[in-house]
């Protein structure tokens, strides 16, 4: 009985812990986690092993089917249920691949969370800076949705450039002068090029 008790104890004290964890906590987790990564030895050793722990890391806080979304913006909805399918796994290969390889040239920078705030009960913006060892800057915010007890990101703005609205320009773009199918053309042909070595 007692046993039984202190199981439901622990259980309930990890879902309390899990449904309290703030959007700096959830960002800083998974950021801390891609820091350790880069830093570990043995894991420059193995390129291709470290990028995998890179992008599964970075999946546990970046919703890329939301990303995919909003960056597609109003060609979104004239898109069936398989080329959504598509694009969202061809649009979180790119941002994996981009991210990962920006993410490999750290060098102990040192990052500074300056403030959180809530837009509302299912938005947040957590704000961070970079701070290079010259003592140069730059400001990363991350715009985070609720997902049931789970705060993911949606979008990055890097020096007031948000990312989602950049790919939406561009994405665009290569729409309106080409067609859709020329944008998942060019998709595939970059994250070829963006592949790990």
């Amino acid at each position: 009985m007692l046993k039984r008790f202190i199981l439901v104890l622990t259980a309930s004290l990890f879902l309390v812990s899990v449904a309290c964890a703030t959007p700096t906590d959830e960002v800083k987790k998974a950021v801390d986690e891609v820091v350790r990564i880069v830093a570990d030895k043995d894991m420059k050793k193995n390129e291709a092993k470290r990028r995998q722990a890179l992008k599964k890391s970075i999946s546990t806080i970046f919703d890329y089917s939301e990303m995919a979304k909003r960056s597609l913006g109003k060609h979104w909805k004239d898109r069936t249920g398989g080329e959504k399918k598509q694009f969202a796994e061809l649009f979180a290969t790119l941002l994996e691949n981009s991210y990962a390889g920006k993410i490999e040239s750290y060098n102990n920078e040192k990052i500074v969370y300056i403030k959180e705030y809530q837009e509302d009960d299912e938005h947040a913006v957590v704000k961070s800076k970079v701070v290079t060892a010259t003592r140069d800057e730059f400001t990363l915010d991350y715009h985070l949705f609720k997902q049931e007890s789970k705060w993911m990101v949606y979008d990055v703005v890097i020096e007031g450039v948000s990312l989602v609205s950049n790919y939406r320009s561009q994405f665009n773009k290569i729409i309106t002068a080409n067609g859709y199918d020329k944008l998942v053309k060019k998709l595939q042909s970059k994250n070829e090029e963006l592949k790990a070595p």
